[in-house]
């Protein structure tokens, strides 16, 4: 069974200026494992799409399922952690207590609680921090302290709005290995938002190459691309004609605006 299935799905909000056209007959299959980030330019709808699997939006027209239900229904049943753009941590919390807030409100126990934190904070190589506050991390350490808090309940899909866009291109490469690494270890689906064809090329197994609004599925390339990517593949010829075949798709999409 697909993870995710959408089918025609469009979304249309509307406005004191009239109707935006955000989403337009989006088709797209999802499944188990699979690593797919969502590429276009900005204001293209991939963030809105994102959110409308989480249930943060709600299509107006077609079908869109997570699991083989309704986003909502999904969502209820703690099918997917979410980790936006910036890190959202409460400053008056420790790290182990932000990334426990869900597990609290979900009624986790206080030991099952303990072990839970303790084993993404490794996932995320943030053993030993889980006593500092957020302003006592750097903006990247922040970032993997937000994606311990998404996998702390341990959800079968991670959807992700461009969460290393803010940061220096150094850190974001570390951080692009270290996700790789953690999907590896997980066998997690992910959902990922970028705007950066390296990143988009360098992390998935699938593509989505999206137009400018109403945002319209122009390609879904799937990446030949070996599981195991130290970061020196982005100087391979494959590497690179994948990132091509990626702004021929994004080329492709404006010109059918």
């Amino acid at each position: 069974m697909s993870v995710i299935e959408a089918q025609r799905v469009s979304l249309t909000f509307q406005t004191a200026d009239g109707p935006v056209h955000a989403l337009k007959d989006v088709d797209l299959t999802v499944g188990p494992g699979e690593f797919v980030s969502f590429i276009g330019p900005s204001g293209c709808g991939k963030t809105t799409f994102l959110r409308s699997i989480a249930a943060l939006e709600t299509p107006t027209a077609g079908t869109l399922l997570v699991n083989g239900i309704d986003p909502d229904a999904a969502r209820r049943a703690r099918a997917y952690g979410y980790v936006f753009q910036a890190p959202g941590l409460y400053p008056w919390r420790t790290i182990s207590g932000n990334i426990s807030l869900p597990l609290e409100i979900m009624g986790f126990s206080k030991s099952d609680r303990a072990e839970r934190i303790s084993r993404v904070l490794d996932l995320v190589e943030l053993s030993g921090f889980g006593g500092r506050f957020p302003w006592q991390l750097s903006g990247g350490m922040q970032q993997r302290a937000s994606i311990a808090r998404a996998l702390a309940f341990d959800a079968d899909i991670l959807l992700m709005d461009e969460p290393f866009g803010a940061l220096d291109e150094i850190v974001r490469d570390r951080l692009n290995e270290a996700l790789l690494t953690l999907w590896r270890k997980t066998g997690k689906t992910i959902g990922f938002v970028t705007h950066s064809i390296p990143e988009a090329v360098y992390l998935s197994t699938k593509i989505v190459v999206m137009s400018p609004r109403p945002g319209r599925i122009t390609r879904v390339i799937d990446s030949p691309l070996p599981p195991d990517r130290p970061l020196d593949i982005r100087d391979t010829p494959e590497f690179i004609a994948l990132a091509h075949e990626v702004r021929e798709g994004l080329r492709e999409g404006h010109g059918s605006d």
